[in-house]
Formats: structure tokens, C-alpha cells, sequence
């Protein structure tokens, strides 16, 4: 069956809902295609904030914001595009908060802030009050509002429709996509004047993530597979308060309410680190620094972990402030943090890296203005590059909501300049259908179960990709991938049926996996310098003479690739050494 509407947006979390409701009060007939209900979108578990320089608890300044961003990207995050997120910040809370965003108050009634890692007054001098939130659920409330909004507007919604291609004609442009329909196993065509990858990240590539289990990165591997490169991927983030041993994420907002961090000593460690900031300083830095406290043999009981220590807060801030940290902690860790602390280890947790695209959207070929016609890219998915090397935390839920309406409108007005639906070729959905049904014709005597296949791929890549890496453990993930390739190719799916065949949709997703965690692997082995959440230990300094650049990933997909880059651009603030 072949759907037809004049943008098509893949993905409903933040970015994506944010872009419909742009497209379509711009007159664009809008259709929505998730694998997932809208509302369970990984956007829904964003806890701690949004940024902003409002003022409402200290001065701040949208200048002093772009400024963090840009050191806390390690410099190689490109400023123009920052500085247009940063300067938009203010008025976007306050389109939120007019949509219905139930924000936090302060007692004079204003949208309450709190500090959050990075963020500082005066480029650099001290912590911030930056993060607006609506107490621990930020993102759940941005996402509900913006689904109500969309659904009040007429935005058409597939829900558990998974996207498996691009549909592109011989010139290159993108004519829609090929969907898979959970509910009946049915393939369908979405023809589209312009479509918008907005499918998120890729944190369940790795064994211990804070990213929910849908967050397979599958528009990544998409993209690839239709000779799109992929941009600077060796930068992945660690958060640095997840649940020990099962990565579910402690908010910032934690340590922006006065949390500690402290070794088997008791000490607060990052005060040795980070004597400005503290608890505050960037997440690569701070994941860096308790992987070190751990090495060093100061783990909590010798184990794996350090403590984050809540328990000198006021009740009333666990309570009000941090009500999600206080449930998950008592949930599935048995510690009631107002009494003891809570154990923590760094989770893989965002994609600074993706789909290389504008501050508008367009997806490029790889130089600057070489865009694919008809196609678009938005949040953790797309690389604008807002968050460079690292990006600063409450970001992300700024970067869905600003690039998202930006990219909204931008398809809106192309739709009424009279842009229109490009050719689909003869049988679009056939390269789909030969994928599915090569999955479905392996047996047990040919292949194997998915779940080794995957279980290997996320073990090697948090072994040797993750907070540090050398050349050793680089070239073993490398090695890995190769053969995981080729095993991906032979996994058995067990249910032949076409209902609900969850099965079918793993195995697919397990060659995506594949093809991305050889972007990430390969790319952080070919980038011999360490910046940001890249940190190399046979290469432990910054290198801006070689690399104060992005890199971009050409592959074919079957263990051939070759990388590009182009250059940063730089407006006002001049790379210099971080230091917090």
C-alpha cells in the first residue's frame, strides 16, 4: 500500500513531533511514522532540564550559554549553529510553557532553574542556574504536550510502523520511505515531497546504556546503506551517574540540586579534578575522572562504582525537585538516597555523532550546502554540529525543540514554494521484501540465535569503545565487527508469522548495529588525538594543528570504507585548553 503526504517525518520523540507541528501549521499535509506509540519515545525519559538563559534565579546571558557549548564541545562543535540554538533558547520555553509544558516554578512564581554540568555565568567564572525543568520528568512533559499538540493540529500518526529504507530515484533525491507494518507484516510505500529522519540514537549498541531498548540507531544504518556518510561518530557520551550495573540513568539535575560525588574514601574526588565546578564540570570530563578513581583502586567495596551522596538535601528536594532519582533508587537498587548513598558508573548515554545535516535540516552528501533533495534530519539522529566532541547536558531536549521547529518550517515553506513528489521507481519496496525474506529463509543448521549476535556486538564495544580506547582495543572491536558482519547476515528468526513479528524487526535492527558500530569503532581509531569523550590513551592530547575537524564515514556496507572531513566553523570563540 503506498501513503502519500507532503512531509514525512520518521521518529516521534521530541525532534520529530516538534518538526510535524512546525510543518503543519505551515500548511504541509504532515504524516508521523513511528516504531513505537508516540508517548513511549526515549524523549519521555530526558529527567533533569532544558537550557536556557532566562535570569529568572541569577543574570545570565545567551552569549555565556553559546560560550559552554562551545568549550564544552571541546571546540570542534560548529558556532554559528550553536549560537543560533543558544540565542533562540528563551523564546522557545516560552512557546513550551504557552503550549502547556508544566514547568517548575520558583517562588516568585518564574520558571524555575537549577545549575547543570557545563553551565556557568560570565564564560566560565562559576556555576549557573540554567535549567529550566518541570521537576525530575522534563522531557515526559515535552513530549505529552508537544503529541497534544500535534494530535489538535491534524498531524496523521502510524504507530508501529518501523522504517527499514529510503526510497531515492536515480538523481539522488528522496522520494519517501519503506515502512513495516508491526500490527500485519505488511510492506508499505510513505510517498513524501520531503522527508525527516528525526529516529533518535544509538545507546543499545553498547551493553550498559541509559537509552531505552527501541534505541537501535536504525536511521544511522539507514543512511548508510544508501551511500550517506556519517558524521564524526567516534564521539559518544558516557553519562556519568548510571545505576550500577543496569545503566538507568540518575539525572544531572542531581548534582545541580547539591549532589556529591565520593570514592571508597568518602572524598569528593572531582574537587581534585575540577576545583571550579566540581560535581558540575562536563560529563566526558566527570566520566573520565570516576573510570580513574575506579582504576586507581578507589571504587566503592573495591567494586565498580563510586557513590553519588544526596543524603545532606533537604527531604523536600528529593521529594519535589528529584522524585524519579528517589523512585528508581529505591526501585531496583534498594537504596533510599535521603539515608545512604546511591552506587553510580558512567552508561552510555548519547550520539554527538549522526546524520551529517544544517541548522535547517537538509541532510548533506558530505561538503557544506551538497544537499540530498527532499531530505532532512533532527535530533540525536542528525550531527548540525551543535554538541562537537561532548555535548553539555539539558541540550539535547534545547537542540529537539529549536532545530525541530526550524526544520518544521523549512519543509513547510519548501512544500509552498511548490516542491513536488519526486518519481518513485519501478518496485520500491523490493529490496525491503528481499531483506526480510533472506531473514526469514535462514535455519538453525546456517545461522544462529539474534541475540548472540547482538550480545557480542554491544560486549565489544563497551570493552574497547567506550569512555577509553587505544589502537589495541580499537582494532580488536574493529576485528569483532568483521565478523559479527557477516553472522547478522545469518541469524535465525525463530517466528516465521507476520503478526506482531518482533523477531524480524531484531534481526533487522542487529545489521544496522552492525554496520554503525563499525562507523563509531573506526572512526575513533582513525581520530589519533583525544578531545572531549573521545579520549585516547595512546594519544592523550588534543591535536588542533591535525584535527580541529569533522570526520564523515563513507561506507558500502560490507567492510569497505574510507573517511572525509570538512572544517569547523569558528565565529567569535578561538580554541583554547579547557579547564574547569
Amino acid at each position: 500500500m503506498t501513503f502519500e503526504h507532503d512531509v514525512v517525518v520518521v521518529g516521534a520523540g521530541g525532534a520529530g513531533l516538534m518538526a510535524a507541528l512546525y510543518a503543519r501549521e505551515g500548511g504541509a499535509d504532515v504524516g508521523v511514522v513511528s516504531k513505537l506509540h508516540p508517548l513511549r519515545s526515549h524523549t519521555g525519559a530526558a529527567q533533569g532540564g532544558i537550557a536556557a538563559a532566562l535570569g529568572n534565579e541569577e543574570e545570565d546571558h545567551w552569549l555565556w550559554h553559546a560560550f559552554d557549548t562551545v568549550k564544552g564541545s571541546d571546540y570542534v562543535g560548529d558556532q554559528d549553529a550553536i549560537e543560533a540554538l543558544c540565542k533562540d533558547a528563551p523564546r522557545t520555553i516560552v512557546e513550551l510553557e504557552h503550549y502547556g509544558v508544566p514547568f517548575s516554578r520558583n517562588e516568585e512564581g518564574k520558571i524555575s532553574q537549577r545549575r547543570f554540568g557545563g553551565h556557568t555565568r560570565n564564560f566560565g567564572e562559576a556555576p549557573v542556574k540554567r535549567s529550566c525543568h518541570a521537576a525530575d520528568r522534563t522531557g515526559h512533559t515535552i513530549l505529552h504536550t508537544l503529541y497534544d499538540q500535534c494530535t489538535k493540529q491534524g498531524v496523521r500518526f502510524y504507530d508501529e510502523f518501523q522504517v527499514l529504507d529510503l526510497v531515492m530515484t536515480e538523481d539522488g533525491e528522496c522520494a519517501g520511505v519503506v515502512a513495516y507494518e508491526i500490527l500485519t507484516g505488511e510492506i508499505h510505500t510513505f510517498h513524501a515531497k520531503q522527508v525527516c529522519f528525526a529516529t533518535g540514537g544509538y545507546g543499545r549498541a553498547f551493553e550498559t546504556t541509559s537509552n531505552a531498548h527501541a534505541g537501535t540507531g536504525d536511521g544511522m544504518g539507514i543512511m548508510l546503506r544508501n551511500g550517506i556518510p556519517l558524521e564524526d561518530m567516534e564521539f559518544v557520551q558516557f553519562h556519568p551517574t548510571g545505576l550500577y550495573r543496569l545503566g538507568i540513568l540518575i539525572t544531572e539535575g542531581a548534582r545541580g540540586e547539591g549532589g556529591i560525588l565520593r570514592n571508597s574514601e568518602g572524598e569528593r574526588f572531582m574537587e581534585r579534578y575540577a576545583p571550579t565546578v566540581k560535581d558540575l564540570a562536563p560529563r566526558d570530563l566527570v566520566s573520565q575522572c570516576i573510570y580513574k578513581e575506579i582504576r586507581e583502586g578507589r571504587g566503592v567495596q573495591g567494586k565498580n562504582y563510586v557513590h553519588l551522596d544526596l543524603t545532606h538535601l533537604e527531604p523536600s528536594i528529593l521529594d519535589n525537585k528529584l522524585p524519579e532519582v528517589t523512585e528508581f533508587s529505591r526501585t531496583y537498587m534498594g537504596v533510599d538516597p535521603k539515608e545512604e548513598p546511591i552506587p553510580v558508573v558512567p552508561t552510555c548515554h548519547y550520539a554527538m555523532g549522526g546524520i551529517p545535516a544544517n541548522e535547517d535540516g537538509h541532510v548533506e552528501r558530505g561538503d557544506r550546502g551538497d544537499f540530498v533533495p527532499g531530505l532532512y534530519a533532527v535530533g540525536e539522529c542528525a550531527c548540525v554540529s551543535i554538541h562537537g566532541a561532548n555535548r553539555l547536558g539539558t541540550n539535547a531536549l534545547l537542540e529537539l525543540v529549536v532545530l525541530g521547529r526550524r526544520t518544521g518550517i523549512e519543509m513547510a515553506k519548501q512544500v509552498r514554494q511548490g516542491v513536488d513528489y519526486a518519481p518513485l521507481p519501478d518496485e520500491p519496496e523490493k529490496d525491503t521484501r528481499d531483506m526480510l525474506d533472506d531473514l526469514l529463509s535462514n535455519t538453525r543448521d546456517e545461522g544462529e540465535p539474534i541475540v548472540n549476535v547482538r550480545t557480542e556486538l554491544q560486549e565489544t564495544m563497551m570493552e574497547n569503545v567506550s569512555v577509553f580506547r587505544n589502537d589495541e582495543t580499537l582494532t580488536t572491536a574493529l576485528n569483532d565487527i568483521e565478523g559479527l558482519r557477516k553472522r547478522a547476515e545469518n541469524v535465525v528468526v525463530e517466528d516465521k508469522g507476520k503478526r506482531f513479528n518482533t523477531d524480524l524487526m531484531d534481526a533487522v535492527e542487529v545489521g544496522y548495529m552492525v554496520d554503525y558500530a563499525e562507523a563509531i569503532a573506526a572512526g575513533a581509531r582513525h581520530r589519533t588525538e583525544s578531545r572531549g569523550a573521545h579520549s585516547r590513551e595512546d594519544y592523550e592530547d588534543r591535536d588542533d594543528e591535525n584535527w580541529l575537524k569533522h570526520t564523515l564515514f563513507h561506507s558500502d556496507c560490507d567492510g569497505n570504507y574510507e573517511f572525509d572531513d570538512k572544517d569547523v566553523v569558528i565565529t567569535r570563540f578561538e580554541p583554547k585548553e579547557r579547564s574547569y
